[in-house]
């Protein structure tokens, strides 16, 4: 039986995983969902168990080592392994960086998105070392190209991918693999629940979210990652390009990064 640990797992694309992988795999995988909302997290543990997966519901704040620390704890306690692990928890932010008063919420926001996959890894690694198991990533395309308002969040992204990036290198000789994934504009409330300049929640999108990506095509993607052993995963034609054209026509990359917002 395979162990999959999934933090950001009571919706959204962490949610859609879950099932996925439950679907897929039924009674040959032990799911441990991880996220703050403990009645959410049960939810999609029951929706898992339904489609035949054994699951572990752990609500965790993974801003705060210590409970990292107790995810990754209980699922050795309760299932003897881990296989791999999905970095998924996170939150966003769009705000100009003239307009924040206070950036105490950018320290909250690296904590949540580099630090709690930091954390998490750390206390895994031994165990996915043993099983030459999987490390999965999520960052975004605002980690490949920043984007204007998205200063904070860029930070962060680009922060994971250079941390899995040498990580991976690392751990080339022990049979780890390690997948950083790039999602673009996803269709879930992920923007709506963001930072504004004020540190408080957004209350809606400022990018355009014409032509999103469904959350089921981004969570199969993210699995065909993983489940390849992929080294990165970058969702969309046009973060390709910009990946490319980066060093290219840094200029016209600059000009598709401004197009991609909706209002600053």
């Amino acid at each position: 039986m395979r162990v999959i640990v999934i933090t950001g797992s009571s919706d959204g694309i962490g949610a859609d995983m879950a099932r996925q992988l439950a679907a897929r795999n039924g009674a040959g995988v032990a799911l441990v969902l991880a996220a703050r909302n403990g009645a959410m997290l049960d939810a999609v543990a029951g929706q898992c168990q339904a489609l035949g997966a054994q699951t572990l519901a752990v609500p965790t704040d993974v801003s705060v080592q210590g409970e990292c620390i107790a995810l990754i704890d209980a699922a050795v306690a309760r299932f003897g392994r881990i296989d791999a692990l999905i970095n998924n928890a996170g939150r966003s932010a769009h705000a100009l960086f003239e307009d924040v008063q206070d950036l105490g919420w950018y320290e909250d926001l690296m904590r949540v998105n580099l630090w709690g996959s930091v954390w998490c890894t750390h206390a895994a690694l031994a165990h996915l070392k043993a099983s030459r198991g999987s490390i999965v990533a999520v960052s975004s395309l605002a980690g490949l190209v920043g984007v204007p308002g998205r200063t904070a969040y860029a930070a962060t992204k680009f922060a994971m991918a250079g941390f899995f990036e040498a990580l991976r290198t690392e751990l080339k000789g022990a049979g780890v693999s390690v997948t950083t994934a790039y999602p673009g504009v996803v269709a879930t409330q992920i923007r709506h629940h963001g930072y504004n300049a004020a540190g408080q929640q957004l209350g809606k999108s400022l990018l355009k979210e014409e032509g999103a990506m469904s959350v089921e095509e981004c969570a199969r993607l993210i699995i065909a990652g993983m489940e390849g052993r992929r080294r990165e995963v970058v969702m969309t034609a046009k973060g390709k390009a910009g990946r490319f054209l980066k060093l290219v026509a840094p200029g016209l990359v600059e000009r598709m990064a401004l197009a991609a917002v909706k209002e600053l």
